[in-house]
């Protein structure tokens, strides 16, 4: 019976010894770990870019539909800092986007991205090119909210103002 218990408490010394090595080479500087998070951030780059790619091209199509159904979550919610409109839903997204996609084209310039495991956030500069040359162009700072649902990202929603992140690193923002 002691060696019994000897070899058990070897074993459990041992599995103690392993576990604080694994847990020490899973911390952020191991490059195991830096690696993987840097292939997850550059996937989940690649795949909003599409996202944005999609509503840019809707924009310039004057096509409000791919945005409300393949862009948005059905159960998205978008806010808007300046007059605190709020609205949730396709069929809010639908009546917001038919009034203001034809008549504009945008530009998306992601500024700061994170993700972890099926959710993110991009920071953004939301650029408008009004059709109307009568009209400037203006620019929205922006936060998409993500999701990864059924394997393809998906906008939850938006909180929006306007203005200009600025990106030259000269300052946080204008």
């Amino acid at each position: 019976m002691p060696k019994a218990i000897s070899a058990i408490t070897a074993m459990i010394a041992l599995l103690s010894a392993s576990c604080v090595g694994f847990i020490h080479m899973a911390q952020a500087g191991d490059p195991m770990v830096t690696a993987h998070k840097a292939a997850a951030l550059a996937a989940f780059k690649a795949a909003i870019r599409k996202k944005y790619d999609l509503k840019e091209a809707a924009f310039a199509a004057d096509d409000p539909e791919p945005i409300v159904t393949q862009f948005y979550a059905a159960d998205a919610r978008s806010v808007s800092a300046n007059d605190a409109q709020t609205y949730a839903g396709v069929d809010a997204f639908r009546r917001v986007y038919a009034s203001v996609v034809p008549g504009a084209t945008v530009k998306i310039e992601s500024v700061e991205t994170y993700v972890n495991g099926d959710a993110g956030w991009d920071w953004a500069n939301f650029f408008v090119t009004p059709d109307d040359p009568a009209t400037a162009p203006f620019s929205f700072m922006i936060l998409f909210l993500w999701s990864k649902e059924d394997g393809e990202w998906i906008s939850k929603g938006d909180f929006y103002a306007l203005g200009k992140f600025d990106t030259s690193g000269a300052g946080s923002g204008q």
